[in-house]
């Protein structure tokens, strides 16, 4: 069966590419229906990676973040017509401490191969979960980026110890918003407090119990735990500020990527004898415990919609293009691409 995969070849040049699926193999098919830009993606899309990464991973087809509609199950795992959200991570291998997500050996797609821009993605049963069948497909499309910050959450609670009478969360993007959502459920008893640099995004963190801007940050104000969810340039700031008022032995996750190193305080580190753990990307295990949390609390769904940016119906290689060029023109959200044959 041919298939129909749409590759960046260079910086802003998506080209089409055919390959063959193989409909003998006990894998799924799945026929993309709603996808979501990433950053990642936007890196890669605007060329503003490094010249010898591009070259090393283009031609390739972009998204990790999407949900699609089951048109093939050959071991009957799946109904045709389902909608299932796609998992981009893809180990090879099973390691009884390591988690599929951090193995070296896993692959991920769209970041050394082919990710979901396709006209059908052929991958494992493993690597799909089934959708509450009433879910809004927008959201739904986000679920892998929304899976990290579970991801994250699920190790901060096996890691931090028991006192959580306040985590703070510095950041007030889309990690950041989504982040504290989840927190909000999973420890209902503890107080959120959010510190970024914007009063406007701050003001959609309703849930929460209280915002507060970095420059304005009461001197005897303290965390028990925070999550930085910043990354880029401004990681040094936040974590330093973190460490500044996080309570010793407190745990601080870090979850913004910067692309170089950043400098910390390892003096305050060493002296309140802080925990600091990373968070990447997310498996199987995180998927389904995200998808689980959507049905148990369908008002999540409802807090993440307002992360929606821009909505974009793709036909054609040039939409494709308008698409990524309005998503860096949004201050917040996500721009979510319909996939319409």
């Amino acid at each position: 069966m041919l298939n129909t995969v749409y590759r960046l070849t260079a910086p802003r040049k998506i080209e089409i590419a055919f390959t063959e699926l193989d409909l003998f193999s006990s894998d799924v098919i799945v026929r993309p229906t709603y996808l979501s830009i990433c950053h990642a993606d936007q890196r890669y899309y605007q060329g503003t990676r490094d010249p010898k990464v591009l070259a090393k991973k283009l031609p390739m087809a972009l998204i990790h973040e999407a949900i699609g509609e089951v048109v093939y199950a050959p071991d009957g795992s799946f109904e045709i017509g389902e909608q299932v959200v796609m998992i981009p991570n893809t180990p090879v291998e099973h390691d009884d401490i390591i988690a599929e997500n951090y193995l070296r050996s896993s692959k991920f797609r769209a970041s050394g191969f082919d990710g979901f821009m396709q006209e059908y993605v052929q991958l494992p049963a493993d690597r799909l979960v089934r959708l509450p069948k009433d879910i809004d497909p927008h959201v739904a499309a986000f679920t892998e980026l929304v899976s990290v910050s579970v991801h994250a959450i699920s190790r901060f609670d096996k890691i931090a110890h028991a006192r959580r009478n306040i985590i703070g969360v510095w950041g007030d993007g889309n990690l950041s918003y989504m982040t504290s959502v989840f927190l909000r459920k999973f420890f209902p008893d503890t107080k959120i407090y959010v510190f970024g640099i914007d009063e406007k995004k701050l003001q959609d963190f309703t849930f929460v119990d209280k915002t507060i801007l970095t420059t304005e940050i009461p001197e005897d104000l303290t965390v028990d735990h925070a999550f930085e969810c910043v990354g880029g340039n401004a990681s040094q700031i936040a974590i330093n500020q973190i460490i500044d008022y996080i309570n010793p032995e407190g745990t601080i996750s870090i979850l913004g990527v910067s692309e170089y190193p950043v400098p910390i305080n390892t003096r305050m580190i060493l002296e309140k004898g802080l925990r600091m753990f990373g968070t990447s990307r997310s498996g199987r295990v995180d998927f389904l415990k995200t998808v689980e949390m959507y049905e148990k609390y369908p008002e999540i769904v409802e807090y993440l919609s307002h992360m929606i940016g821009n909505v974009v119906t793709i036909r054609h290689i040039k939409e494709m293009g308008e698409a990524f060029d309005l998503d860096t023109k949004k201050a917040m959200g996500k721009t979510i691409m319909k996939w319409e044959k």
